[in-house]
């Protein structure tokens, strides 16, 4: 089931939130101190183009460096990636069949606005630390 929802999700939206996200990846990576914004960018454009079967769950240490750097994000790419969100949920919410793929969406906002401290598991295994 995971696969046929994915699948959908790779039409529907997956593709374009990929691009999102690696395209800020990309404009982040240009500068030396973006590099550790832009690397969780590329992970985030992953989840964002297969995320049926996985979860965020916050990283256990994940103090004020997380933060400051959650802050940084924030002023730099998460707002727009998160206005991409919800765009693309009420678009999707427009049809009774893209209901669930919008609402998908819209809990990636969290982790679009703050994604330092925080790793992406397998749904099977959202305590597990790495």
């Amino acid at each position: 089931m995971k696969t046929i929802l994915n699948v959908i999700w790779l039409v529907l939206s997956g593709f374009w939130l990929f691009l999102g996200y690696f395209l800020a990846g990309v404009l982040l990576c240009i500068t030396i101190i973006g590099i550790p914004f832009g690397i969780a960018a590329f992970r985030i454009a992953v989840y964002a183009l297969w995320p049926f079967g996985y979860t965020t769950v916050e990283r256990r240490g994940a103090g004020a460096p997380s933060f400051i750097g959650n802050i940084l994000w924030l002023v730099l790419a998460g707002w727009w990636l998160a206005l991409e969100h919800i765009a693309v949920a009420i678009a999707l919410a427009v049809t009774i069949i893209g209901i669930p793929f919008a609402i998908a969406n819209l809990k990636m906002i969290p982790v679009a606005l703050f994604p330092l401290g925080r790793e992406i598991v397998p749904t099977d295994q959202p305590f597990a630390t790495r």
